[in-house]
């Protein structure tokens, strides 16, 4: 059977041109969503899911309708294909029940995976450029060496409470945690 899944970004778009595509196409059963993307919520997406069987298909109008990440993406094909549902994609002109389909879906997921290993070979490259020239990661002390160590005075002196110290001091109670830790051990 062949399942339409349909998805616009806002209330205001309107589905019809993906509806029309869709039945032109042959689906039997259409879902729908009016969400980004980018949600992970997405009821019409997650029905058509649940709805579909092995030997099915599941048809988009554009890959972009089923998200914006190619890792989601390639992650929801693997899915299909673990449930024995395969997918079809109108524009794009990609099939997943073919083999020339498969082939395209395993380009992009060896390309997302090379995407992901050059970000963190790069960050950590960086991270260690900046290591050796003295720079250290995270962020910047709120407080001053002197007002660090008069906070963690007044915390072991428990004449005022941590809310009050926070306060004086113009910190999160996790701050003022961390830096007692760091006092305690020394740094």
């Amino acid at each position: 059977m062949l399942i339409g899944y349909a998805r616009v970004s806002t209330e205001d778009q309107q589905l019809d041109l993906q509806h029309d595509a869709l039945a032109r196409a042959g689906c039997g059963k259409t879902f729908d969503d009016k969400t980004s993307g980018s949600k992970a919520d997405r009821p019409g997406l997650a029905a058509a899911l649940h709805y579909a069987r092995e030997g099915d298909q599941l048809v988009v109008w554009r890959l972009d309708r089923l998200g914006r990440s190619l890792p989601d993406l390639i992650a929801l094909v693997r899915r299909l294909d673990d449930a024995g549902v395969q997918l079809r994609s109108l524009t794009e002109g990609i099939d997943t029940s073919t083999i020339n389909g498969k082939l395209t879906f395993h380009l992009f997921a060896a390309l997302a995976e090379f995407e992901r290993a050059l970000v963190r070979e790069r960050t950590k490259a960086g991270l260690e450029a900046a290591r050796a020239r003295g720079r250290m990661g995270g962020r910047k002390h709120r407080l001053s060496p002197d007002k660090r160590r008069l906070s963690v005075e007044l915390y072991h002196a428990k004449t005022k409470t941590i809310g009050e110290i926070c306060r004086l001091m113009g910190i999160s109670k996790p701050t003022l945690y961390a830096y007692v830790a760091a006092a305690g051990a020394g740094r």
